[in-house]
């Protein structure tokens, strides 16, 4: 807090400063992607509708309803992991008879979705590669400037990293390598964290890229996989060049990595989080009564209330007390997550590579193999319970309590294992990074764009040869 009050001293940036800070931003991946967004929805989804048209029967082509927007968002996500979006129509149009179907587009899509949401988007590439044909050539130039703007941003991006280090690629990448093709190597995945970062707003200052993006936003979520494949290690073997045999033992790690998860309790911490809330409003209003219940002499009332009041309290703290083993076992839940993402990630991979490789065998989802599933108590958090009710709510509290010594000591145990030729533990540590000072010098802008400079020296010399 005190940071953030000296931070405001009212002190206005000089012309020269706002400038160069304008300069440094004007290509902000956040701003140039969303001309990107603009430019080539309309002319992708005009794309995808003629494949919809051209590949439906004579006696089917017809006007799409609004549902085509989320066909559209399927195909999308299918292109972007490798598939060709006429393939995929054709065959979801030849899978069943289309006889019957009141809207055509949702019918498309629900077919569609099965065979695209277990695939991983693949590695995009410079945005110049992207750019796609547009009827007008000026648009089309136009799109291109964008794209080219876009690259050589996020390049710079990679350089800025380098040169600020800060903590978030530090976690993950490592400092700066002092040999020139290994900074670039370095700059490279930065770049992919930090364009990542810039486009989506995503600014924590120690986790590099956060939790993966739904399904629905399948251009984050390429995005996002892209960053995630620069944090592996370097050396990491490619998914593509793994024989069969790898692959499965791969895959089968899911089952034993999720066998040993803490049970994820946030539904029943919400509960208690509002049967406290509630409580305790519960326990004001019981007060307010009990004290215009004394005011107007109605003792008998005021007594009813107040012992109405301390249930209430006492319900609060319960719930209280119920919220902090909770929250427990949710900081437990997490740590788990931290510890075996890259191998469940890898297990994932392993389980699309195979389907890619074998698209007529029928291989079983990925299931957790977590053997206690949250129970539902079905009650008002407020509301006392049924009967016999408390007593699983309690028996449920214990357990929790018996699974998180047993996590514990799993944990314990597993980041004393050694990896076979890696000489390392098979979890590491997570370490809490150490507390920077509370007043930190400003850090330094990102270099302009020379294409930005070129403008600006253009748009400056305008008004001299006006005048």
């Amino acid at each position: 807090m005190l940071a953030d009050i000296l931070s405001r001293d009212g002190a206005e940036q000089s012309a020269s400063v706002t400038r160069q800070r304008n300069l440094a931003n004007a290509d902000h991946l956040a701003t140039l992607h969303a001309i990107w967004t603009a430019e080539t929805q309309a002319a992708r989804h005009d794309r995808y509708r003629d494949l919809v048209m051209a590949a439906l029967p004579p006696g089917h082509r017809q006007s799409l309803s609004h549902q085509a927007r989320w066909l559209y968002r399927t195909l999308h996500a299918a292109e972007l992991a490798g598939l060709d979006p006429a393939d995929v129509i054709r065959t979801a149009i030849a899978s069943r008879d289309l006889a019957g179907s009141r809207d055509l587009a949702a019918v498309l899509d629900a077919r569609i979705r099965p065979r695209v949401y277990p695939l991983l988007p693949q590695r995009q590439g410079a945005w110049a590669g992207r750019v796609p044909r547009l009827p007008d050539p000026a648009r089309h130039a136009y799109l291109a400037r964008i794209a080219a703007l876009m690259d050589d941003r996020t390049r710079r991006l990679g350089q800025y990293a380098a040169q600020t280090t800060p903590s978030w690629v530090v976690s993950v990448l490592g400092p700066v390598p002092a040999g020139s093709a290994a900074r670039r190597q370095w700059e490279d995945k930065a770049a992919s964290i930090a364009a990542y970062r810039e486009m989506y707003g995503y600014d924590h200052p120690d986790d590099p890229i956060g939790p993966e993006p739904a399904r629905e936003a399948p251009d984050q979520r390429a995005a996002w996989h892209q960053a995630f494949a620069a944090l592996g290690p370097a050396g990491q073997p490619d998914i593509r060049a793994m024989p069969d045999g790898q692959l499965w033992l791969a895959r089968d790690t899911y089952a034993a990595q999720t066998a040993w998860a803490p049970r994820h309790t946030g539904k029943e911490l919400r509960l208690s989080r509002l049967g406290a809330f509630d409580a305790a409003l519960a326990a004001i209003r019981a007060d307010t009564e009990t004290a215009a219940a004394r005011k107007a002499g109605e003792y008998d009332r005021a007594a009813r209330h107040e012992h109405l009041a301390a249930s209430y309290r006492a319900l609060r703290d319960h719930y209280r007390q119920r919220e902090h083993d909770l929250t427990q076992d949710i900081a437990a839940r997490q740590e788990w997550e931290h510890a075996t993402e890259r191998s469940r990630r890898l297990a994932i991979a392993a389980d699309t590579e195979l389907r890619r490789r074998h698209p007529g065998r029928k291989i079983e989802p990925l299931r957790s193999a977590r053997t206690s599933p949250a129970s539902d108590t079905g009650c008002d958090p407020l509301q006392p319970a049924p009967d016999g009710k408390l007593t699983e709510i309690a028996a449920l509290i214990r357990d929790l309590a018996v699974q998180r010594e047993e996590f514990r000591a799993e944990m314990d145990e597993r980041t004393r294992l050694i990896v076979p030729g890696d000489h390392g533990k098979a979890f590491r540590v997570m370490k809490t990074p150490g507390q920077d000072a509370i007043l930190q010098p400003p850090k330094p802008e990102i270099t302009p764009s020379a294409r930005i400079l070129q403008l600006a020296a253009e748009h400056d010399i305008e008004p001299e040869a006006g005048g």
